[in-house]
């Protein structure tokens, strides 16, 4: 079954929503400059919300170990996804925190897919996501998706999921066209930057769980 983890989660109403829906994890990102950020103590009380069912991943974005340490605590976190790491700081971050290590891969090529292998043993799971465009000032795939057909052929050797404009309308082709074991979303489930919408949440998790 295809995994899902809905992001950039800020409020209780709609983290409530992701778990019911079904979501496998949920993602709190600490970077000051999106829409979505979550201070430590709102992650903190955001997770005391999330069944141990659920993973909590915390997102970060060129951090270092004083960002990413009372967040891992507070937030419960079960991974860390990195933003802007290469190999060696995704395993430094594995090493110090002892928690899964997630490494986001902006992709625009196929070799920027193929260089992904350089991760292997130095984190627990590949994010492929579409490469922010010139001038963007978030990292990420900015609600644009990447040519699905990068990843036609290549062999995983770790877990691995999709990111980048991903939406209710097309996830199952996407999951279809690529046979991502996880799929992860932020602002294909909002209303508007940093406002997530329940019935987004909702149709999304069925849409995947249905095709």
């Amino acid at each position: 079954m295809t995994e899902i983890k809905i992001c950039g989660l800020s409020e209780p109403a709609t983290l409530d929503a992701a778990v019911a829906a079904g979501a496998d994890h949920v993602g709190f990102v600490f970077f000051a400059a999106s829409p979505r950020h979550v201070e430590v103590e709102r992650a903190a009380a955001l997770a005391a919300r999330v069944p141990d069912r659920v993973g909590r991943v915390g997102v970060f974005v060129d951090a270092d170990d004083a960002l990413i340490e009372p967040a891992v605590g507070a937030g419960r976190l079960t991974a860390v996804q990195l933003h802007g790491a290469d190999p060696a700081r995704a395993a430094a971050v594995k090493a110090r925190f002892g928690i899964d290590v997630w490494a986001a891969v902006a992709v625009a090529t196929r070799r920027d897919v193929e260089a992904a292998a350089a991760f292997r043993g130095a984190a627990d799971r590949l994010l492929f996501d579409a490469k922010a465009p010139k001038g963007a000032s978030l990292p990420g795939g900015n609600a644009l998706r990447f040519d699905w057909r990068l990843l036609d052929g290549v062999a995983m050797s770790m877990a691995w999921g999709l990111a980048g404009g991903l939406d209710a309308g097309n996830v199952a082709e996407a999951v279809g066209a690529t046979g991502a074991p996880l799929v992860d979303v932020s602002s294909g489930v909002e209303d508007a930057p940093g406002v997530k919408s329940a019935d987004r949440i909702r149709a999304f998790v069925k849409a995947v769980r249905e095709r």
